[in-house]
């Protein structure tokens, strides 16, 4: 990712280099915060080396770190963790009290659902609710005001923020099956690629994230002292795409048994969950699966049940069970059970 407004003391640092696809429109907005208060962002500006000819470009990016530091000095300069969004500052901490208000949660699920609410207590310019749908979490703002030319940077943040912190507070990458907001594509559309994972809907209300409703089931993982390691520097902590999914290996097997004709190769696969194919097996490594064994494990099983339980031919069952073809079906059943799928089927054998 390569933007989120850290909820958190800001703590200057050396700027490293890194590709730059933050757009120069956030920037801007940022810069209209000082506006609305008749101070200067010169200072900020010179502090994360944006030199003004960038900002009459509106193609220009700026890298995280610049987006990190001129968000920080913002913040600390307007007192102000809001940058202008709301009708009311919010002071310096209150993003981190909403954190720590978070964390004695014993859920994921009770842990957004109070900074939801606690978040009202800052403002009532916008309202944020977490819902679910079946398997699907949804976390949507409801705006109360006109968020005038800081609307986009407002409901961005603020999403970003709640997602980076949800993947926080559980050590673990929470991917996103879409993304939604209520204005037309920006020119600068393609970042939203990078913000959020999944698809980007626009001219579609509320704004709004959905990712697995399970996620929300994980217990906290972090505990006062992380908070206060977290708060020193919010972006580089919350962003970061976490190589640890805790529920990757139920998301791998739920597709391949949901979508067995979608999920033959690793990369149909992959794009299925929205990773792509290295991250797919460089996770699963992490979680000591492969996708081989997951892939057998669940073709074993649909096939054993399909065998006993129906009378359908085996070309059929090996089609179910996730196999491109009938003669790769029987010689990998001849390896889990040194029997023909026919062979087993006559046998009545009990279900292994």
């Amino acid at each position: 990712m390569s933007f989120y407004a850290p909820p958190a003391p800001f703590v200057a640092a050396p700027l490293t280099p890194g590709p730059a696809v933050t757009p120069i429109a956030f920037v801007h907005a940022i810069v209209q915060a000082y506006t609305q208060r008749n101070q200067n962002p010169a200072a900020a500006l010179a502090l994360a080396q944006i030199a003004p000819t960038a900002l009459t470009d509106p193609a220009a990016r700026i890298t995280a770190a610049q987006m990190e530091r001129i968000s920080g000095a913002a913040m600390l300069e307007l007192d102000d963790e809001a940058l202008g969004w709301f009708s009311r500052r919010l002071p310096w901490g209150s993003y981190g009290m909403l954190a720590r208000a978070s964390l004695s949660a014993p859920t994921l699920d009770v842990a957004l659902k109070r900074w939801c609410r606690h978040h009202g207590l800052l403002t009532d310019d916008i309202t944020l609710n977490l819902t679910v749908a079946g398997e699907v979490a949804t976390l949507t703002i409801t705006e109360h005001r006109d968020l005038g030319a800081l609307r986009e940077f407002c409901l961005v943040s603020v999403l970003c923020n709640i997602h980076g912190l949800a993947c926080w507070l559980v050590d673990s990458r929470i991917p996103l099956q879409s993304a939604q907001f209520p204005f037309a594509a920006p020119a600068h559309h393609d970042v939203y690629g990078v913000l959020f994972s999944g698809p980007t809907a626009f001219d579609t209300a509320p704004a709004g994230i959905r990712f697995d409703a399970r996620y929300l089931a994980l217990p906290l993982r972090r505990d006062e002292p992380a908070l206060q390691q977290m708060l020193k520097r919010a972006l580089p902590l919350t962003v970061l795409q976490y190589r640890r999914d805790r529920l990757l290996v139920q998301r791998v097997r739920q597709a391949l048994v949901s979508h067995p004709t979608l999920t033959h190769s690793a990369e149909a696969l992959a794009a299925l969950l929205h990773v792509s194919p290295r991250t797919l097996h460089r996770q699963l490594k992490d979680e000591g699966a492969s996708l081989q064994a997951l892939k057998d494990d669940v073709r074993k099983n649909r096939a054993l049940e399909l065998l006993l339980r129906t009378a359908r031919p085996i070309k059929q069952v090996a089609e179910a069970a996730g196999f491109q073809n009938e003669k790769s079906f029987i010689r990998a059943f001849r390896g889990w059970t040194g029997e023909s799928p026919a062979e087993f089927r006559r046998a009545g054998a009990p279900l292994v």
